[in-house]
């Protein structure tokens, strides 16, 4: 009979907590270091910036002057880049997504596509402004307009989309997809009264942080040659536009202070911009995300 030697466990555990404590504290203070140059970030540019922003900011033109200088036409321009990029996006996001987990079958193929699916997820930006450039801007011909910035930034959400709505409609349990069947309802039926009504909340979650993300990026606009100056709106989906990030991305090469102040000013617009998107998401997967 083998009798419990205490000592030996009291060393034992003494040395585990030891090695938990140490790994708590790096843990600890990675978590810090992130958090302090994050505020330090922060504050930087709102000291910079908040003595720009003001009324005339939003409804002025981009000027040599840095005091004069406004986002007006790079604001609506991200604007109309949006109204073109989510319901693309979205629409064949999603569509990918059910056909994926309710239509095709399960083989080697469907792995390879699911797989390449979320590897391009991880592509970098500049690579789907090139391929943008090839095709909508110099093969279709759509030139630098909303629409052919419009379908590169929706190429480069899309696999996010996809993976997120494939998650949301894998979470859909079984059982009622199989009591739609059993009331006589069809595939698309179910799907669309049973399992999209479901997984609404996280495919809407995951689209908004996608967009999210589109709404910032530069280097796919760099690619194909969006302008970084404007003194016009758009006026349709053909029309030349510039973004908000093109503007920021213009301001900061500027030797002069001033102007890196105001895009100090722009990116703290693009901050709320981005946070408010992201609250929304946060909002919808809170209040209607169900548990089952």
């Amino acid at each position: 009979m083998k009798f419990v030697n205490h000592e030996e466990v009291a060393a034992k555990t003494k040395t585990r907590l030891t090695k938990n404590t140490l790994l708590k504290g790096v843990f600890a203070a990675a978590t810090g270091f992130g958090l302090v140059v994050l505020a330090i970030l922060l504050y930087r540019i709102v000291t910079q910036g908040s003595d720009y922003l003001s009324f005339e900011f939003f409804t002025s033109f981009a000027s040599r002057i840095p005091e004069n200088s406004g986002i007006k036409a790079a604001i609506l321009g991200s604007v109309y880049l949006m109204l073109v990029v989510a319901p693309v996006s979205m629409f064949l996001g999603v569509g990918t997504a059910i056909y994926l987990e309710e239509y095709a079958k399960r083989n080697k193929f469907t792995n390879f596509i699911k797989v390449n699916i979320s590897n391009l997820a991880g592509v970098p930006s500049v690579v789907f402004g090139l391929l943008g450039l090839t095709i909508f801007v110099r093969f279709f011909d759509l030139g630098i307009s909303i629409l052919a910035a419009g379908l590169t930034m929706s190429l480069l959400i899309l696999p996010i989309i996809i993976v997120a709505s494939q998650e949301a409609i894998r979470a859909v349990p079984n059982e009622l997809r199989e009591a739609s069947f059993a009331m006589g309802a069809t595939r698309w039926q179910t799907i669309l009264r049973v399992v999209l009504p479901a997984s609404i909340p996280g495919i809407l979650t995951g689209s908004i942080l996608a967009l999210s993300r589109a709404i910032g990026e530069t280097a796919p606009l760099v690619v194909i040659g969006i302008p970084t100056i404007l003194m016009f709106t758009p006026d349709g989906i053909m029309s030349t536009f510039t973004a908000l990030p093109m503007q920021i991305f213009d301001w900061t090469k500027r030797p002069q202070v001033e102007f890196h102040d105001v895009a100090a000013a722009g990116i703290i617009v693009l901050m709320g911009l981005l946070i408010i998107m992201n609250s929304i998401a946060v909002f919808i997967r809170n209040k209607y995300q169900k548990r089952y």
